[in-house]
């Protein structure tokens, strides 16, 4: 979390850490929200796949934490550009923009195939939205994170692919 703190000679930013639960912690406190939301209130709404691209969402959240990634925007959209960005976090220094595609067979093409030009493109617009708010010297990256679920395994199975290029 950054603090603007007041110096002398202006301002300046220094970093706070943060306790945060482990993610431990607080994935079996989603999925115990996820049970009681799902035996409490009416049936989700929605076409399946995009149920399933919610729930490789979530998923994919937990596996970049436990790589150490620090999520700030889920679901990020600009009012500028179509398109939107399924994570934005930071991978230490590295600001991350990262697509999530989820599969629930591996019979077709892997997930990281269905990034084609045209998401790139949307993709690249609303990133270059989000990092005019950013310093210029700002580094970042674009990464795609591969979900795999099925029927038979109640865990998924995540792939990180970094530094994706954004050029089709």
């Amino acid at each position: 979390m950054l603090w603007l703190t007041s110096t002398r000679y202006g301002f300046g930013y220094c970093r706070l850490r943060v306790p945060m639960f482990p993610a431990v912690f607080t994935r079996e406190l989603v999925r115990t929200l996820d049970w009681l939301a799902e035996h409490v209130l009416a049936a989700p709404s929605g076409p399946l796949r995009h149920r399933t691209g919610r729930w490789g969402e979530e998923h994919a959240y937990f596996y970049l934490r436990s790589l150490g990634y620090v999520v700030i925007a889920r679901n990020y959209r600009s009012p500028r550009c179509h398109g939107e960005i399924d994570l934005i976090g930071w991978d230490r220094d590295m600001l991350c923009f990262v697509e999530v595609k989820t599969r629930t067979s591996r019979d077709i093409k892997p997930p990281e195939a269905a990034v084609d030009y045209h998401k790139r493109r949307e993709v690249a617009l609303v990133a270059r939205e989000y990092l005019r708010s950013m310093p210029e010297s700002c580094q970042w990256r674009f990464d795609i994170v591969s979900v795999y679920c099925d029927g038979h395994n109640p865990r998924p199975q995540c792939e990180l692919f970094r530094n994706a290029s954004l050029a089709a």
